[in-house]
């Protein structure tokens, strides 16, 4: 075990804004001002986040972390893809890590509900299970494993690659179940609030949205963007569906219904990747491209924050239970951590004489709606 100081930077309103189609990059200023300097950080005004990042301490510097979950320890776990290892680092930021039998490259991770982690092995083909204590059992899979996430069934649902969804038992027993639309390299999986499981279908040829029941069923709903290639999805606090359009830069939303709401990031091309609902009643994004986290409210008001290091890579992002996002950064080999509320120092300030707020461009979101399309094949395969 290594622990690591952590990085940290205070963002302030400097952070760009998109609220109610308009854009704002500028903070407010006043004539006079009088900051408190507090410990490493200047105080800001309202909307600032603290960005913590800590290094994870393989020795090679090249684990790629991907995947990221919170566990049934209150600590966030996480799969890193090329040194083979399920990661555990505490809300204090202390890293230990596990190695893999065989290097399989995992990347999906999330909690059973059997008290353990799952996580998917994509060059293995197999699904597989870590106790908090750091026991690895693996269990045969097919089709290149992706994503995966608890069912409200009390089993472990998977995509695969290959065009197919997967299930899987505590006991390790898997049942996979193949998608309509051929190559469509299915991708995030999240469980919905009706009881069913959402998946994005990331290939360009295919760009939908999935629902499959418990039982198997198969309902996909096309995406108005074209090639838009869906990856991170998650349930939101209003009932529906969010996800991310990594080519189409646009944050998505999906009733149960399957009517989709498309919202723009103010970035150019910053392709968005993963996506996670925060305790604040937000959903949160990551920023590939554009090395920012992202914050979307259920209304469409985006609102973006840099990460410190430079071409981090940041990719999968979960909600913590410290209430705090954390989210992995696969190229800088770094867990980092965003505060969901304002947590900088506030100002003295003594002047009345503020000048005023400057004038904000006009930046309109896209909303279009779609009619979902119903196939429901109840084809299934037992390994």
């Amino acid at each position: 075990m290594r622990t690591h100081s952590p990085r940290f930077s205070w963002l302030r309103d400097f952070s760009r804004v998109v609220a109610d189609g308009t854009e704002s990059a500028q903070p407010r200023r006043s004539a006079v001002l009088i900051l408190a300097l507090l410990g490493a950080g200047l105080a800001g005004f309202a909307r600032g986040q603290v960005i913590t990042e800590f290094p994870i301490p393989t020795i090679n510097f090249t684990s790629n972390p991907s995947g990221i979950a919170v566990g049934p320890d209150g600590n966030l776990w996480f799969t890193e893809n090329s040194d083979n290892e399920i990661g555990r680092i505490t809300t204090a930021g202390v890293v230990t890590e596990f190695p893999l039998p065989a290097p399989w490259l995992p990347w999906g991770i999330a909690a059973g509900p059997d008290g353990n982690l799952w996580f998917t092995q994509l060059g293995a083909n197999q699904i597989g299970r870590i106790t908090t204590a750091g026991v690895v059992t693996e269990f045969p899979a097919s089709g290149y494993p992706y994503g995966i996430t608890a069912g409200p069934d009390g089993n472990l649902w998977f995509t695969e690659q290959l065009g197919k969804i997967g299930r899987i038992t505590v006991a390790g027993v898997v049942t996979e179940f193949p998608v309509p639309t051929a190559n469509s390299n299915p991708w995030g999986i999240t469980a919905g609030p009706d009881g069913n499981l959402w998946f994005t279908e990331s290939d360009a040829t295919a760009n939908k949205i999935g629902r499959i029941t418990t039982a198997g069923v198969v309902t996909e709903f096309p995406i108005p963007t074209a090639n838009s290639s869906p990856n991170g999805i998650a349930a939101g606090p209003d009932g529906n569906l969010w996800f991310a359009e990594a080519q189409g830069n646009r944050i998505g939303r999906i009733t149960t219904a399957g009517v989709i709401t498309e919202f723009n990031i103010p970035t150019a091309s910053s392709g968005p990747v993963g996506m996670a609902a925060g305790p604040d009643g937000n959903l949160w994004f990551t920023e590939l491209n554009a090395n920012q986290i992202g914050r979307i409210t259920t209304a469409g008001a985006v609102t973006e924050f840099p990460i410190p290091t430079a071409s981090s890579g940041p990719l999968l992002i979960a909600a913590g239970p410290d209430g705090n996002l954390w989210f992995t950064e696969n190229a800088a080999n770094q867990i980092g951590r965003i505060t969901t509320a304002p947590t900088t120092p506030q100002p003295m300030e003594v002047d009345a004489h503020a000048a005023s707020t400057p004038p904000r461009k006009s930046l309109r979101d896209s909303h279009i709606s779609t009619a979902p399309q119903q196939r429901e094949p109840d084809m299934s395969r037992t390994t």
